[in-house]
């Protein structure tokens, strides 16, 4: 029966749970022993790659276009009619595979994780982790509806980061200070969707009978190579041993802009990011349509390896790419994978400038990650540890990073700058990583105080004057403390931001091996990513040739590096 299943997107996209349950049954039904294992668990890999198939597609509809009514009205028909069922079923077949006892040939992890699935599965948290979604997509909504008018234009938010490369700081200030005003209308809108999200969260919490949600999403992220104190332990290494070279960075761009404080808008994005180049110094200017965009970055991936170009190819052709910001489309960018046809997608908003190019090689780090792994027999071991998981798109930015003037993106100095840029980025990023990290751990420890808005703002505030240090903020409390509702992590993915840390070590740690054999790099690099999850986090980082830790040490070595780099780079 499981060669009936859908073989075309628009017959998949119109499956009913009707049509999907007798597959599980099936499944549910059949004897399992050693002789038909690997048979029934190739069965159940087609049947959850066609249901994970149906929920990607139905969620990236509804953020390629906010104001899609019926994607809108396809994707909660799923999460209320489908999606609780197809969690209920999925819980059962675990159940009956872990009962058996039986363990196949590169199932040690997946098994591990199953285990962990199954004894947190509450059949009572369906409809509630359903309604998590919706608030997902609501959240979505609110951000892809901010527009500000901008010299007689409509324009996104996103649109109007390239006025932070304008030379006129006065400009910059009205910019930055229009983008803030809209967001601050959303203020107590996102604040009621906040309160939800608390309330909701602290029953799905309670259901499992955990101590709070956050021992909830540890166990649902399946963290089980590090812990709470691990995190608090980076933090203080960050404090210690980034938030010095951050302040260093800082204070080389408020000398060299020449003025007496760098404030919001003297930073490339507004907020924390990497300070602007001199007035002198025209921006970047990498591509100035999509076309070029993707053109010029197979071209990048040819050179780190060729492989990787033919899959970008691929995608350009069998149209897995947008990449173009427009009014109602979601923030942000991402890669998912449409599992059936075992193809990534990148979404993106690109508006010209050079962080869109990190942008598309971050995400097609991710991709790269979807094609290493299509030639693993079962699905379940394609649940990758996100930790792991975004080394495979950071390294890719360190990895292409040599190559972006050969290419024709840049001159040689052009180059230069952006490399200073992406390097200095990610030493201010730590910090601000440690903040959005910190803020969450608060929130949960203290669910009812996290629960009010005006609390979560000061102690967004605390950890903001704790860790960003060398921007002005005098005047701006408002906003400052607000930052928190910007961060779509904090509300759409709880406790999903620590992986981009500890995997941005991870990725310094793989460039400091390809500065030495970037061929030899690259080939580690694509062996671990094709490992999947069959092996540990620390095995991951290991075959990738590095080290997966928290130490001050090894993140001191990272920044030394990136530093002398960057003394390097400084030159051209």
């Amino acid at each position: 029966m499981f060669e009936n299943l859908p073989n075309m997107t628009q017959d998949l996209m119109k499956w009913t749970w009707p049509q999907i349950e007798p597959f599980y049954k099936e499944l549910s039904a059949r004897d399992l022993h050693a002789a038909n294992i690997n048979q029934w668990l190739l069965d159940w890999s087609r049947l959850s790659e066609h249901v994970s198939e149906l929920y990607n597609r139905l969620s990236v509809a509804t953020t390629v276009n906010t104001a899609d009514k019926e994607a809108d009205e396809r994707f909660n028909t799923y999460l209320d009619k489908i999606y609780p069922s197809v969690q209920a079923a999925e819980q059962e077949l675990k159940e009956k595979l872990l009962a058996s006892r039986l363990e196949p040939e590169g199932f040690r992890i997946p098994l591990r994780n199953m285990q962990a699935e199954a004894a947190l599965f509450r059949k009572s948290n369906l409809p509630l982790l359903a309604e998590e979604q919706k608030q997902n997509t609501e959240f979505d909504k609110i951000k892809g509806a901010q527009t500000i008018t901008w010299q007689g234009e409509e324009r996104t938010l996103i649109q109007m980061l390239t006025v932070f490369q304008d030379p006129d700081r006065d400009q910059r200030e009205k910019a930055w200070q229009a983008i803030t005003a809209r967001q601050l209308a959303d203020r107590q809108v996102i604040n009621d969707l906040w309160q939800r999200y608390m309330g909701l969260r602290r029953k799905i919490a309670a259901n499992a009978e955990k101590q709070d949600f956050r021992a909830y999403q540890w166990q649902r992220l399946l963290r089980f190579d590090y812990t709470p104190e691990n995190c608090y332990s980076f933090h203080k290494a960050i404090e210690t041993t980034v938030v010095p070279a951050a302040r260093r960075i800082y204070a080389r761009r408020r000398a060299k802009l020449g003025v007496d404080n760098l404030r919001p808008w003297d930073l490339i994005d507004g907020w924390y990011d990497r300070p602007l180049n001199p007035p002198d110094v025209s921006p970047l200017k990498p591509f100035k349509s999509i076309e070029e965009l993707q053109d010029k970055t197979a071209s990048i991936f040819r050179l780190v390896d060729p492989q990787l170009s033919k899959y970008f190819e691929t995608m350009i052709t069998e149209g897995l790419l947008d990449l173009d910001n427009r009014k109602n489309k979601a923030p942000g960018g991402y890669c998912t994978s449409f599992d059936v046809i075992h193809r990534p997608f990148i979404f993106m908003n690109a508006v010209g400038l050079h962080c869109d190019v990190q942008t598309l090689l971050h995400e097609g780090g991710h991709s790269l990650h979807v094609f290493e792994t299509a030639n693993l027999r079962y699905f379940q071991q394609l649940s990758v540890p996100m930790e792991f998981a975004e080394v495979a798109s950071m390294a890719m930015e360190l990895l292409a990073s040599p190559y972006l003037s050969q290419v024709g993106m840049y001159t040689p100095t052009e180059a230069a700058r952006a490399r200073i840029e992406h390097l200095e980025g990610i030493i201010l990023f730590w910090p601000f990583m440690a903040v959005v990290d910190a803020f969450q751990h608060w929130v949960y420890e203290n669910p009812q105080d996290g629960a009010i808005p005006d609390k979560c703002d000061t102690k967004w505030g605390e950890l903001w004057d704790r860790f960003i240090l060398g921007v002005d903020w005098d005047g701006l409390d408002d906003a400052q403390k607000t930052g928190w509702q910007r961060k779509d992590h904090i509300h759409q993915s709880p406790f999903y931001y620590v992986e981009y840390g500890l995997a941005q070590l991870g990725s310094v740690q793989l460039w400091a091996n390809a500065l030495k054999d970037q061929a030899g790099a690259v080939a580690s690099y694509r062996k671990a990513l094709a490992l999947g999850g069959t092996v540990t986090l620390p095995e991951l980082f290991a075959a990738a040739g590095a080290k997966f830790t928290f130490d001050s040490e090894t993140l001191m070595r990272a920044v030394d590096l990136m530093e002398k780099k960057i003394e390097e780079l400084e030159k051209y």
